[in-house]
């Protein structure tokens, strides 16, 4: 008996591990895309290796990673979501993810661009914009941003991740029209996942 116990437990130790490393990787190869990104793209702040170097990140962590419902915005009307540049621009209320971490439940926004929802590419694209108590003490004092698509919301329900949560071009340069997260989703706990305050220091 005290033999099979201890398979199970084995097992069991190793299935875990397997998970978090496909989880951790799963996580790098996001970063990797993410940085090289920057360099595809002729608009980004960042232009060089060099400038890359200083982008940092919080360790992954899969608690961070949660089971979100979702919730459809009934009648949603169009409205102006300021930036840190003064331009306003036209978006529409899409949804709200409910979730919990520690035993406590949250809830963030989802919106629509309405510009870019015209687009083929991006009609199945959205945002969440989101502030959390760590800006300015470790990430971003402006907040930062999650994608979304509309596909990876399955029977109501999708998996969100704040591991994947990338700072505004703000956060690197002025110039840029970056939309400011919505009162309605300033979060009262920290989000120690994603991407951290752009900084001086490598390390």
């Amino acid at each position: 008996m005290r033999i099979i116990i201890l398979i199970v437990l084995i097992f069991s130790s190793f299935t875990f591990l397997l998970a978090q490393d496909n989880f951790d990787n799963s996580i790098e190869a996001f970063r990797v895309k993410y940085l090289k990104d920057f360099l595809a793209n002729e608009r980004a702040p960042l232009k060089d290796e060099e400038a890359l170097s200083y982008v940092k990140f919080f360790d992954a962590n899969k608690k961070y990673c949660v089971e979100a419902t979702f919730e459809k915005t009934p009648r949603a009307k169009p409205f102006d979501m300021p930036t840190f540049s003064g331009i306003k621009k036209p978006y529409v209320q899409y949804g709200w993810f409910k979730f919990s971490i520690d035993g406590k439940d949250y809830k963030l926004a989802v919106y629509q661009n309405l510009k870019l929802r015209v687009a083929p590419q991006y009609r199945d694209y959205l945002f969440l914009p989101f502030k959390d108590e760590t800006n300015a003490n470790g990430s971003y004092g402006g907040g930062r941003y999650i994608d979304i698509n509309k596909k990876d919301i399955k029977e109501g329900k999708m998996l969100l991740d704040f591991n994947k949560a990338y700072n505004p071009w703000c956060a690197y340069s002025d110039g840029y029209s970056c939309p400011i997260p919505p009162r309605e989703n300033h979060l009262k706990l920290a989000i120690p996942a994603g991407e951290k305050e752009y900084g001086k220091s490598k390390y």
